[in-house]
């Protein structure tokens, strides 16, 4: 398992556009950003896609969704993760909507497409959690 300090030099920058979320990964909320079209976002955006407004705000998703698609990584592609393979990686369709791409955590060997799953999060420190999947039985 990656260190923390990896896993950190990783991350995207908190900044004014995404604190929202990672402040909602610390509380266990994975949070999506809605503009005045009502259509949630992920990852944020700083304008609305439909109707181009600079207006946001952001609101906890249930972190539920289906497994849309999924790799197996076996290659040691990322040296944070060189003693984690194979992992795997997954495309997640949201309930409230986004795809989100993440990782699998305790996953079953037998995936299949549309299986049910919730967000859990893997503490980092106080500013970032990461949001993974785990199949729901």
């Amino acid at each position: 398992m990656p260190t923390p300090e990896q896993l950190e030099k990783m991350l995207p920058t908190i900044t004014d556009l995404n604190r929202e979320f990672w402040e909602g990964t610390v509380k266990g909320e994975f949070r999506l950003q809605y503009g005045p079209s009502g259509v949630p976002r992920y990852p944020e955006s700083p304008i609305d896609p439909v109707t181009l407004d600079p207006d946001f705000s952001w609101r906890a998703s249930t972190g539920r969704g289906i497994l849309w698609s999924w790799i197996v990584m076996h290659q040691k592609y990322f040296p944070a993760f060189s003693e984690d393979v194979p992992y795997i990686v997954a495309l997640v369709k949201l309930d409230d909507g986004p795809m989100v791409m993440s990782t699998i955590v305790d996953g079953p060997e037998d995936l299949v497409c549309d299986q049910k799953v919730e967000v859990v999060f893997e503490p980092l420190n106080d500013d970032y959690a990461l949001p993974k999947f785990r199949v729901v039985s």
